[in-house]
């Protein structure tokens, strides 16, 4: 059996501890897929979006770790990007989702769908277990 290291929850930084949801990084994908479904847009303003989804808890995500994904996610054709030169200053991406990042956001949808159902089971075990105390 090995052994990972991971945050510890303490009393004087509580955000930091995993037990409340702040390591939810591969929400990231379905989240701009979902974003990207309601129309393409530039890659900061999808930072703003995503940084105002409840998934994200009111913190904002890392700008540089939003293109991360869209280059990952383009590599495996799920978003494409075309550059808008329309406004003043330099050129910029507007990305958009493919026909493939639409099926992989509806395979997401039905993986959320179990999730959601596991998590609710658990939470109903986790409450049962806090009132016998």
């Amino acid at each position: 059996m090995s052994t990972t290291t991971s945050p510890r929850c303490t009393e004087g930084e509580p955000d930091s501890c995993p037990c409340v949801g702040g390591t939810l990084d591969k929400l990231v994908q379905p989240a701009v897929l979902a974003v990207l479904a309601e129309g393409p847009m530039h890659g900061y303003r999808l930072a703003q979006r995503l940084g105002a989804m409840p998934s994200f808890a009111g913190h904002k995500p890392d700008p540089s770790g939003v293109y991360r994904h869209l280059k990952s996610m383009g590599g495996r054709g799920l978003v494409v990007f075309s550059w808008d030169s329309s406004q003043a200053g330099p050129a910029k991406r507007i990305y958009r989702i493919t026909p493939e990042g639409q099926r992989c956001l509806d395979r997401w949808v039905r993986t959320l769908e179990r999730y959601r159902q596991t998590i609710t089971a658990l939470l109903s075990t986790a409450r049962r277990a806090t009132k016998k105390r």
